[in-house]
């Protein structure tokens, strides 16, 4: 039932999948580049519960290993910083700040400020519909959803009461979370609120990961993080990368579109076939409409493709997207150039003026 969204990545990325976690070996070189940089590729299973893959034009497996080593140890800095469910000695995380809820306010590294500060923006640019602070209502269908998956048996599953939504949902206004840029802070004042950063935070890690690693130098790189894409630079000969849209209806075919990636480009895809589990043959969700309490039904899926300058905007404008009517989103995707492709239901497609024909 939870289905790890898959992009396909226009330079043939076959990797074989190792079991466990961790790096696996990097594949070898490509003879076609022989005479220039020689295309890599690696996976990491331990970042964000999904799986990392990542593409890139080197010099030498021994630049690329060095590049690999230090984006992987990114990766993970952030994966630890913004876990809402787990405690890292010496992390000071997201789930520090939650379990700090109307007591104190908590001192965070910038890494974690800066995402709060995205988020707070993006509640405003969405009207609401992307809420961080909505962990208290997030966290009840979570543990519903992860009642189903633990249970082959279907016909247990259950939905939270409206009792329990309504309880909760009075402890997600997002002005109860206070930053204080001088301090360095986060304080919930509501004690009964939680953060749940997952329609952002790795969405924002992952921009952060690739513009460390163009400055360490890596010119030439394409960046999975669970479907989140980000690419860097272009291909050999200044092709730009190419990346496929899920088809969120069925597997054949398994894309419905080709998308070029130029540098700094990222593309994400919300959709309802990702994590979920049925209750009487209806689907549920993991992307919750804050309107209703219930996860959002306006489509099957939306994809956002991001242009350099609105780096790590991607992954939180699919989400909030999916969140809202077509309509409304229509509106802010072309007053703010965003370019969006809707998927809907009935199998039909929408897109925004500035989406890729």
């Amino acid at each position: 039932m939870k289905r790890i969204l898959s992009v396909f990545l226009s330079a043939a990325l076959c990797l074989s999948l190792l079991a466990g976690c961790g790096r696996a070996a990097s594949s070898g070189a490509s003879s076609s580049t022989a005479d220039g940089p020689q295309r890599y590729s690696t996976v990491f299973y331990d970042a964000f519960d999904t799986v990392t893959q990542v593409i890139a034009y080197c010099d030498s497996e021994e630049e690329f290993a060095a590049q690999m080593d230090a984006l992987h140890a990114d990766l993970l800095e952030y994966h630890k910083l913004y876990d809402i469910y787990n405690d890292y000695d010496g992390v000071t995380n997201v789930k520090t700040i939650n379990d700090n809820a109307g007591l104190a306010p908590v001192t965070v590294d910038d890494k974690i400020l800066g995402m709060l500060e995205l988020a707070q923006t993006m509640y405003d640019t969405t009207d609401g519909k992307l809420n961080i602070a909505m962990g208290s209502v997030l966290n009840i269908w979570h543990n519903y959803r992860e009642a189903a998956l633990a249970d082959t048996d279907d016909s247990n599953n259950q939905l939270p009461t409206q009792d329990e939504l309504d309880a909760a949902a009075q402890h997600c206004d997002i002005h109860d979370l206070v930053i204080d840029d001088n301090a360095r802070t986060v304080f919930l004042t509501d004690p009964e609120m939680s953060l749940d950063v997952g329609s952002v935070g790795k969405g924002y890690a992952v921009e952060m990961v690739a513009q460390a690693a163009e400055a360490r130098g890596l010119t030439s790189a394409l960046i999975s993080v669970g479907g989140n894409l980000r690419a860097i630079g272009t291909k050999p000969g200044g092709k730009p990368w190419t990346a496929g849209i899920e088809n969120p209806w069925a597997d054949d075919p398994a894309y419905i579109q080709a998308v070029e990636l130029a540098d700094g480009d990222s593309l994400v895809i919300s959709g309802d076939y990702q994590r979920y589990f049925e209750y009487e043959g209806v689907r549920y969700a993991h992307l919750i409409d804050l309107t209703t309490g219930y996860p959002a039904r306006y489509v099957s899926s939306v994809a956002v493709l991001a242009h350099a300058e609105a780096g790590g905007l991607a992954d939180a404008l699919s989400t909030g997207l999916f969140c809202l009517p077509e309509q409304t989103g229509r509106t802010l995707a072309d007053r703010n150039g965003w370019a969006a492709l809707w998927m809907h239901t009935d199998k039909s497609t929408a897109q925004s003026a500035d989406w890729p024909q």
